[in-house]
């Protein structure tokens, strides 16, 4: 079962916004020491929706070859298309991935039935086993309580990616589903939280810039270490809000440059952080000693 500090990676680029392999490579390599127990390549971190299909395949092999099975590679397969995320998924699959983290189509607005239905439809026909990813703030529909308690009873869906700040949700989620059904927190200012109420970790964009940190919160969240994971926790909350200063992945990208750890690049419509913001997120970093 996925569980832990899992990273939603990001993409490194060039100013030219090629990518940079070499980057990505040892973004695994810091994870692998750090405590990350899983990576998600190509998800809405790693700028998803302007990578081109060959560019995915050339992402998730790396990161499949690189890892050669060190922790499970998590590939972002979702589409607003049933037939497109099918495709996608069974690439991942032939490619070596773990498990595809699927998102709920955006902006069709499907209703439950058709949401059940993509989800099943899609998990009927692949071999790796299927996560879902519920964010409404991006996708404009919310996978119900129902519909993923449903879900979480077909033996290909494994868990779920709630990005929602929901508590009652999560406790919901866990009394609704299967034990070994992950509960992943996709929202790092509460995942905490999630955690104490038996969420089993975070897909997280923090961890791209602190991952032994997230690790070390998840490690004492999920076994009854309140004091410590609070504290840690504590310390996260500045460097959560710079990361929200604008849409993701921006901040990280930019945070990650400033560590020395990627190029500037970032594609279009996405834009390079605006200078206005810079002092806030540096000093997110410095307070950290990161910079």
């Amino acid at each position: 079962m996925l569980a832990g500090s899992i990273v939603a990676l990001v993409t490194p680029m060039d100013e030219q916004g090629r990518i940079d392999v070499g980057a990505f490579k040892r973004l695994l390599d810091l994870h692998c020491g750090n405590g990350t127990s899983a990576v998600v390549v190509a998800g809405t971190t790693g700028e998803s929706p302007a990578i081109e299909k060959s560019e995915f395949q050339h992402l998730l092999s790396t990161a499949v070859s690189h890892l050669d099975g060190a922790i499970p590679v998590v590939a972002g397969t979702g589409s607003a298309d049933t037939a497109k995320t099918t495709e996608m998924t069974r690439l991942a699959a032939e490619l070596g991935a773990d498990a595809a983290l699927v998102v709920t189509p955006y902006y069709n607005r499907p209703p439950q039935a058709g949401l059940r239905a993509h989800f099943e439809s899609v998990a009927d026909a692949v071999e790796i086993p299927v996560v879902l990813y519920n964010v409404p703030a991006r996708t404009g529909v919310d996978l119900s309580l129902e519909t993923v308690i449903a879900l979480a009873a077909h033996e290909n869906i494994v868990g779920i990616k709630e990005a929602l700040a929901d508590i009652d949700k999560i406790k919901q989620l866990v009394e609704g589903c299967p034990g070994n059904f992950a509960i992943l927190s996709g929202d790092d200012g509460s995942c905490c939280e999630a955690m104490f109420n038996g969420a089993d970790g975070v897909i997280s964009v923090a961890a791209n810039v602190v991952p032994g940190k997230f690790s070390a919160l998840c490690r004492y969240a999920t076994s009854g270490d309140t004091q410590n994971a609070t504290q840690l926790n504590d310390e996260l909350r500045e460097l959560n809000a710079a990361l929200a200063l604008e849409s993701n992945p921006i901040p990280v990208k930019w945070m990650l440059h400033e560590m020395g750890l990627i190029g500037t690049g970032i594609r279009l419509p996405l834009v390079p952080l605006d200078a206005g913001h810079h002092e806030r997120a540096r000093s997110s970093l410095a307070r950290l000693h990161l910079i």
